[in-house]
């Protein structure tokens, strides 16, 4: 018997549904590879590189839930174009590991002076106002798209532009900082980026000279006894 062979719009979906997972199964693993590795280099850690990647992964499986219930039940798509989704999720995840990078770079930087949990509240009033604010403007200029006539074109602009805000509003702002803040230094394991906490009402060592020291010590005036 011969090879029989099917035509039309429904073909035609499930040829580009099987594309896209073959495209999936083989981008997404390499990307991430790519990603950690980077960011293993960068905060020369293992547990921050894998927990910055696992709150990019959630945000983007979040955007992406939300994106298809608002397409299929709100906006009357019959169906989410099955093609996109790869190409908003490197748009996302390079977002998202953008964010993180300076967000956590941030944080290293204080943690080699501080704890690091202050370390996590000082890095996130210095950089929180700027990654929102470079968040929303990405999320406008992905909003425009929503104008074209282009179904596809439309779901990539609204998906990436709701992963965006999700992603600096939601992750970087509560998410991220409250990881880190409640890992402490365990965060940069197997480094160790911040110094020991001292313990609460400790004093200070006193400075002892050494001989290469030129700055006179410290010395207490004497009262005189009337």
């Amino acid at each position: 018997m011969g090879r029989r062979c099917s035509a039309g719009f429904t073909s035609e979906l499930l040829d580009i549904r099987t594309a896209a997972l073959d495209d999936a199964f083989l981008v997404v693993p390499l990307i991430l590879l790519v990603v950690g590795l980077i960011l293993i280099v960068l905060l020369r850690s293992l547990v921050a590189p894998l927990l910055l990647i696992g709150t990019v992964v959630l945000s983007f499986a979040a955007t992406l839930g939300l994106c298809s219930a608002l397409f299929t039940q709100f906006l009357g798509y019959p169906v989410m174009d099955a093609s996109f989704a790869l190409y908003a999720f490197v748009f996302l995840i390079a977002f998202g590991i953008d964010y993180n990078i300076f967000l956590m770079a941030r944080v290293r930087e204080e943690s080699l002076r501080l704890d690091t949990r202050e370390a996590t509240l000082h890095a996130l009033r210095a950089t929180g106002g700027v990654i929102t604010a470079a968040g929303v403007v990405l999320a406008a200029a992905f909003f425009v798209l929503t104008v074209l006539p282009l179904v596809p074109v439309v779901q990539l602009g609204l998906l990436v532009a709701i992963g965006v805000v999700i992603d600096t509003v939601v992750v970087r702002s509560f998410l991220v900082p409250a990881l880190a803040h409640h890992m402490g230094r365990l965060i940069w394991w197997p480094a160790r980026a911040a110094p020991s906490a001292p313990a609460p009402g400790a004093r200070a060592a006193p400075r002892t000279a050494t001989p290469g020291d030129r700055t006179p010590p410290r010395t207490t005036p004497c009262r005189r006894q009337a």
